[in-house]
């Protein structure tokens, strides 16, 4: 019998939260600490057992290249948040640890589940966790930003939900049986081209998911969130909780819907475009040091959904891996104002400067995050934004065109995004660690201390990893990218004659030499 892998990885921090409440003490705060913190790790493989036999559900659990990236991500940020939290909980320990383990674990699942009922139940999950770790451990207007964040993300939900079981129904037309395998479910591309409610469903996964991102309009919830989490909700919400949207957009949205993604591409590429560009220039005027993280975000991920929406595998294979990157730099840029703030108590930009001179370490490990944010080469934010901007001026046809202009211009604005990103972050550093120490209370601030340069230093050695060597992600994420356009998109397309200049299904390559990526019809990758 084999092991479940995937399941122990998934339920472990399950298993961690009830040893926690039933054989902990409340007052023994060391142990409870020790038992969070060591709950991570493992392998992936894909689990079946029947669940509700009457409904078609099952309990399936299964990674493939892209969602098993997003789970080391995940388990890798959740071992750092509760490093971090050592010092900055101090009450209701307990409660706090017993939280983020459960938020884990919906987490996990959102990226392992191969049924979609059982993908819903994961999504669901981690509402609730998240809601009380705003609420409870949060700054001053920690309740108005958890029900602004339980409120909307539970909108989205119940329009998904709604989503979902249409296309349950809609399965047993198709397939002969109601299922909620997502397997089954990706076959339905074909069907869903000429299904009179698939543009219903295919807006209700986009509110669902563009929430989730969040994506222009609908991402005021987030700086609240930001602003007011702890900094371990804050690294989570902007390394994890944020990628669930764009992974439902890549593994739903675009391969169960390829036409409806296409007959919209006009104003989802105008979302996105906006994101980036209204994002970085809200950043630019920002003076609390959390709340312009917490904006570039919103123009860090339009990058990443206009890669992906791109429908080239340069553009898809840049947006995968700028949902690593923006865990790594984000969540690193999150950690070190938390750092900060453990110190100070005010997250205010113009009470800092000439920090570098005070905290010289703590300066070092800055300016490297903030050169992986804005993309320097070397460091994995380059590679990303690199691979998304190939793969944007690669696209082609009349459904890419806005009001007749050519398509390049979303090249020019998601480079006009890196530029003001650079521009918010260089600005950001300057005024914070440069300059005289005007301020008395910071003359004395201690530098890093060992348990902060190791929540650091894993995201620090990955920024550079990527930068100098990616060849091991791309690999990685071949294959199900490949089959993303090749076999689940591009045939759907091509059939029903949309306007998009397509690479031929029968040209592409079974799967490229790893680390590298085809371009056949000038529609693929460039490394």
């Amino acid at each position: 019998m084999n092991l479940p892998i995937l399941s122990v990885i998934t339920f472990l921090p399950l298993v961690a939260a009830l040893v926690i409440v039933f054989l902990v003490p409340k007052k023994n705060e060391k142990a409870i600490i020790h038992i969070a913190t060591w709950t991570n790790g493992g392998f992936q493989f894909v689990e079946v057992a029947s669940w509700i036999p009457s409904l078609g559900v099952q309990y399936k659990m299964g990674v493939d290249g892209v969602s098993l990236l997003l789970v080391v991500l995940t388990t890798l940020l959740s071992f750092i948040s509760i490093l971090a939290s050592w010092e900055a909980i101090k009450e209701r320990v307990k409660e706090y640890y017993v939280f983020f383990l459960l938020l884990e674990v919906g987490m996990i699942g959102v990226f392992s589940a191969l049924d979609l009922f059982l993908f819903y139940i994961f999504w669901e999950v981690m509402l609730v966790p998240m809601y009380f770790i705003i609420g409870v451990w949060g700054g001053p207007r920690k309740l108005y930003a958890a029900i602004k964040f339980f409120l909307y993300t539970l909108f989205g939900s119940v329009l998904m939900l709604l989503g979902i079981i249409a296309l349950y129904y809609f399965s047993g037309d198709v397939l002969g049986a109601r299922t909620f395998d997502i397997e089954k479910l990706l076959t339905l591309g074909p069907a869903t081209a000429t299904w009179s409610l698939a543009q219903w469903v295919f807006l209700a996964f986009f509110i669902g998911f563009a929430i989730k991102v969040p994506m222009f309009p609908f991402h005021t919830w987030l700086p609240d969130a930001h602003v007011e989490a702890p900094t371990a909700g804050s690294v989570i919400l902007a390394g994890v909780l944020l990628k669930m949207g764009t992974y439902g957009f890549y593994r739903f949205s675009v391969p169960m819907f390829p036409k409806q993604t296409v007959d919209n591409l006009w104003w989802l590429l105008s979302l996105c475009a906006i994101g980036i560009v209204y994002g970085a220039m809200v950043a630019l005027v920002q003076k609390d040091w959390k709340k312009l993280v917490a904006y570039s975000s919103v123009s860090h991920l339009g990058m990443t959904m206009i890669g992906l929406f791109a429908l080239t595998i340069a553009g898809i294979q840049g947006s995968v891996l700028q949902m690593i990157n923006h865990g790594i730099s984000t969540g690193a840029l999150f950690l070190i104002v938390g750092i900060v703030y453990e110190r100070r108590h005010t997250r205010e930009i113009s009470e800092y400067g000439g920090l570098a001179k005070v905290m010289p370490v703590f300066a070092i490990y800055f300016m490297i995050m903030t050169l992986s944010s804005i993309g320097l080469p070397t460091l994995n934010g380059f590679i990303g934004e690199v691979k998304i901007l190939l793969g944007i001026a690669q696209v082609g046809g009349e459904a890419f065109s806005f009001f007749g202009a050519s398509p390049y211009w979303w090249t020019v604005i998601a480079a006009t995004g890196i530029v003001l990103g650079a521009a918010y972050m260089l600005w950001l550093y300057q005024r914070t660690m440069f300059g005289p120490v005007t301020n008395p209370k910071n003359e004395r601030l201690p530098d890093l201390t060992l348990r902060e340069k190791w929540t650091l230093i894993p995201l620090v050695v990955l920024a550079f990893w990527i930068g100098l060597y990616p060849k091991p992600f791309f690999a990685i994420m071949d294959a199900p990218i490949h089959k993303l356009l090749y076999e689940q998109v591009v045939p759907v397309l091509r059939q029903t004659g949309a306007k998009v200049d397509l690479p031929n299904p029968a040209e592409a390559p079974a799967r490229p030499a790893a680390g590298h990526a085809a371009t056949p019809g000038g529609h693929g990758a460039a490394e």
